[in-house]
């Protein structure tokens, strides 16, 4: 059976990458939750997945030059239109702490291909071991450098690259830099590297797919999980295949 991912927490109806999107993708009985992290100017790790937080908030520059405590006075939930109270923008201590509480799977992504944000990896497995939840966490990222770093500081914990455009038998690739599976863009994948990645040993979990076609699809050639920002809707088009 291939596993849900809710992308950003449950975010197509929810503010993304918030603890309300998480607590609602739990709801919705996603097998995971994937999040995204940036640095904060005095080193917090919180969740947020562009470098500014224009776009996911009510505020404007770039999360490096805020502190912690200043983002935490930006509201992530004003394009709600005051159909939401105001959400807040979490650390990544705030939801580890929250999910020894749940039963799920969480995708990390190191939003560190911009900027390198000096120490993250260390932050974030330092606080992974802290809630005992290596055997649950799995560090992703564009920067194909810090995965390598990643694995190399705390090989306990599961890595993925993540990559938006085609490599050449990825799950070879995956296997070199010592992941234990590969995230490309769902476009790239036929069910002839779905497989040849997966009888490699190496699990493919695709991002981001909407259309219950796509995720049939996939799942029917044996992806090990589909990363979506609607679980619920996953949750049927998968739930109607034969041997689901």
């Amino acid at each position: 059976m291939s596993l849900i991912f809710a992308h950003r927490g449950y975010s197509a109806q929810f503010p993304e990458n918030t603890m309300l999107a998480f607590q609602q993708a739990v709801k919705a009985e996603a097998h995971g939750i994937e999040l995204d992290i940036q640095m904060t100017k005095d080193g917090e790790l919180v969740i947020i997945h562009d470098e500014k937080v224009n776009r996911t908030t009510d505020g404007s520059g770039y999360v490096k030059d805020f502190t912690y405590n200043e983002l935490r006075m930006l509201n992530s939930a004003y394009k709600y239109k005051g159909k939401l109270p105001k959400v807040q923008i979490p650390a990544l201590e705030e939801f580890l702490e929250w999910m020894q509480q749940a039963d799920f799977i969480c995708n990390i992504e190191l939003k560190n291909n911009q900027f390198p944000y000096t120490g993250m990896e260390e932050k974030a497995i330092e606080l992974v071991r802290r809630y005992c939840l290596s055997e649950r966490v799995i560090f992703s990222s564009f920067n194909h450098y810090s995965i390598v770093h990643s694995h190399r500081l705390a090989p306990e914990i599961e890595t993925a690259p993540l990559f938006s455009d085609g490599i050449y038998q990825p799950w070879i690739y995956a296997k070199a830099i010592k992941a234990a599976a590969i995230h490309p863009n769902h476009r790239l994948l036929n069910k002839k590297i779905v497989r040849a990645s997966e009888d490699f040993g190496i699990k493919v979990r695709a991002y981001t797919i909407n259309n219950e076609k796509r995720m049939r699809y996939l799942s029917e050639a044996g992806i090990s999980a589909i990363i979506t920002d609607n679980p619920l809707l996953a949750k049927d088009a998968m739930g109607n295949l034969p041997n689901s």
